[in-house]
């Protein structure tokens, strides 16, 4: 054990790795957001439809772009796509009156139709994950005009679930009035606290696999990678986090249709693009249920489900997810170019 202890400081002498270092240009800006357009392979386009990727608004966007190797983006780019990603970047005091019809329609709005001008495309592909998916669907709801086909990876729909956040938001004393008047917005430390909660275990459980294989540079690297954007998070906008904790969560208001974003009912059967939703066995943020259930609510007759063994973050950033998932959803795309 001591020489694994040594194994791992001389380690820490080295520089930490790079993440989201995929080189990309910022094509719209506003707010505090930001719409990134990864630069193309020299050899061009194969495929001429764009993919938008809507990370959660809570997450840093790097996750899908992780560190040479282990990178969605990367290997999309490689594969020939078209690449953008919005940032959501860094929510300050006055942003706690952003509303979830701000994001949901009009941001993702704007960075679909940004991503279709600059590409020449009149539809994107759009993928969103964990909470962007929720935003992505809403979106694709009640704007589906330049939404070609869309992708929900780990998807919180159906919110009355078994699962630990569900029932914790359920109760009474959580008061999500008294919180937001208090903070503004809800501090990134309270949700990070949260999702800890739901494995109590896991940071003892990662401190003794780091230590096992200390000796290996390309875990390690792996591993202080995704650490890294583990503790890089962002606060929640207020009044979005009200709208999210009191009507979906608390309402199950999208799968039982009585969800407005501003003036526009929220129809999950209004959806009728192509559209593919991914779920992980052992996923705690998302249980699998909860992201199943959408394929029952939308009206597209070409929409799949791919259900893999995983969870929430692993099975998305992994070499299996490189040799498995991440060609699957490059496929559902190409099949289905606009």
């Amino acid at each position: 054990m001591i020489d694994r202890i040594f194994t791992l400081a001389r380690r820490f002498t080295k520089p930490m790795p790079r993440v989201g270092v995929t080189p990309a240009t910022v094509v719209h800006a506003e707010n505090k957001w930001r719409l990134l357009h990864y630069d193309r392979r020299p050899q061009g386009l194969a495929h001429k439809t764009p993919v938008v990727l809507v990370p959660s608004l809570i997450n840093r966007h790097y996750v899908l772009d992780l560190m040479p190797e282990k990178s969605f983006v990367e290997w999309l780019v490689a594969q020939g796509h078209d690449v953008y990603c919005i940032d959501w970047g860094t929510p300050t005091d006055e942003d706690r009156f952003v509303t979830f019809e701000d994001i949901a329609d009009r941001y993702i709005g704007r960075a679909i139709r940004a991503a279709c001008k600059r590409s020449g495309a009149q539809k994107a592909h759009v993928l969103g994950y964990c909470l962007g998916g929720t935003l992505a669907l809403i979106h694709a709801a009640i704007r589906p005009q330049h939404v070609a086909s869309l992708t929900l990876l780990a998807t919180p729909v159906g919110f009355h679930d078994d699962g630990m956040l569900s029932r914790w938001t359920r109760t009474r004393s959580f008061d999500t009035g008294a919180l937001i008047e208090a903070m503004g917005n809800v501090p990134w430390q309270l949700m990070q606290s949260t999702f800890q909660m739901l494995r109590p275990t896991m940071t003892a459980a990662k401190t003794v696999s780091m230590l096992d294989r200390a000796w290996d540079d390309e875990f390690l690297d792996g591993f202080l990678a995704l650490e890294t954007w583990g503790q890089d998070n962002v606060s929640f906008p207020g009044a979005s986090y009200r709208t999210y904790i009191d009507e979906l969560y608390r309402g199950d208001a999208l799968v039982n249709d009585r969800f407005k974003l501003g003036a526009n009912a929220v129809h999950l059967s209004e959806v009728r693009c192509p559209t593919l939703v991914v779920t992980f066995e052992n996923d705690a943020i998302v249980p699998w249920p909860s992201a199943a259930v959408v394929m029952e609510k939308i009206a597209s007759r070409d929409k799949h489900r791919l259900h893999l063994p995983g969870g929430h973050v692993g099975a998305v950033v992994s070499k299996k997810a490189a040799k498995g998932l991440w060609p699957a959803m490059a496929k559902f795309w190409a099949d289905r170019e606009a």
